[in-house]
């Protein structure tokens, strides 16, 4: 069977991700959605045929066969108990608790984990999982609060306290004295440190030194500089305000939200962000005070960032984790730039 992601009328609510991926390409939990689906089909029943599901809906092993069942009956599905969706940015954190365990899971089953070596202090160890290649030493672990997954050649330095759910995939690192709380993940070659709280960093992306970063999610190719904080609480406790870029306003989302960074930006030393701020796709971050709530696409400081210059600058950032901007992203960096 061949599943086919409908992207129709949802992506520009999930800005700033969606200008630079589908939405079957968002991480949440410890995978994509594409590959959550990839990993589900290739474990059930081989069938012939296609289908069309809606590309931000989150599949797991216990709802698999009833989004299937609905989309071939031509059934319009709601979030449930069973099933739920990612309508809007912040989605991505609200949800990755339940789509981590979900991942956990499905990641898990009939597998065996390496060893946790014995510098280590684990409570509920049965809830870790690591993948071989994977170095964790001397560092406390609390699985207690959910599971912690940790990838293929996953690093844990020294000294890192982390309490469930955690994804830490592929090649990603903790920094020695990281302060990790559920639930979180840290995406593929991505180094993460200081103090971070359900939040997801994407891949190939740095959040390497002290600093909090809370209810956030940070694309792929980004930086934060050391001591970059975000507020993910207004001091007056009240509901936080985020831009909607479908709308072109400011969206009512609930108590919590740090920073939404899209794509290739980043953030100067000692950057302090404003609850519920939204970074678009390759801004460079600078200058005194706080940054606005809304950074449009390819800012730099307070101008426009220059094409040429975006782009050698994205590729400078590349060929630090050994990598060079790809004809695809500058097409599609170019698309963006001339909207």
């Amino acid at each position: 069977m061949t599943v086919i992601p409908n992207d129709q009328n949802l992506k520009e609510q999930l800005y700033p991700f969606t200008a630079t991926r589908a939405i079957a390409d968002i991480r949440i939990g410890i995978l994509t959605i594409w590959e959550k689906w990839a990993l589900l089909l290739a474990r059930m029943p081989e069938k012939t045929g296609s289908i069309t599901v809606p590309a931000n809906i989150i599949p797991t092993i216990d709802n698999v066969q009833e989004i299937i069942d609905a989309c071939n009956n031509g059934t319009q599905l709601t979030d449930t108990e069973s099933i739920q969706s990612i309508h809007y940015p912040w989605d991505i954190f609200l949800l990755n608790g339940w789509a981590l365990k979900k991942d956990f899971e499905l990641v898990t089953a009939g597998r065996q984990s390496a060893v946790l070596s014995a510098t280590n202090r684990a409570i509920s160890p049965e809830n870790i999982f690591i993948e071989e290649g994977a170095v964790v030493e001397y560092s406390i672990i609390n699985a207690s609060t959910g599971p912690v997954y940790i990838g293929k050649n996953a690093v844990i330095m020294e000294g890192c306290m982390v309490r469930g759910p955690l994804a830490l995939c592929e090649g990603a690192t903790l920094k020695m004295g990281s302060k990790i709380y559920g639930a979180t993940t840290i995406g593929p070659a991505s180094v993460a440190g200081g103090e971070i709280k359900n939040s997801v960093i994407f891949g190939n992306s740095n959040k390497g030194h002290d600093g909090y970063l809370g209810d956030s999610v940070i694309g792929e190719w980004c930086n934060l500089g050391g001591g970059t904080t975000t507020s993910n609480v207004k001091n007056t406790a009240s509901n936080v305000h985020v831009w909607n870029n479908k709308v072109k306003a400011y969206q009512e989302i609930g108590l919590k939200c740090g920073l939404l960074m899209g794509d290739y930006s980043r953030a100067a030393i000692n950057t302090s962000f404003n609850t519920g701020t939204v970074a678009g796709v390759c801004c460079n971050i600078l200058g005194d005070g706080f940054p606005p709530k809304f950074i449009p696409d390819f800012t730099w400081g307070r101008e426009r960032y220059f094409f040429h210059k975006a782009l050698q600058d994205v590729d400078n950032w590349k060929k630090l984790k050994g990598e060079t901007i790809s004809e695809k992203e500058k097409e599609i960096l170019e698309q963006l730039y001339n909207q």
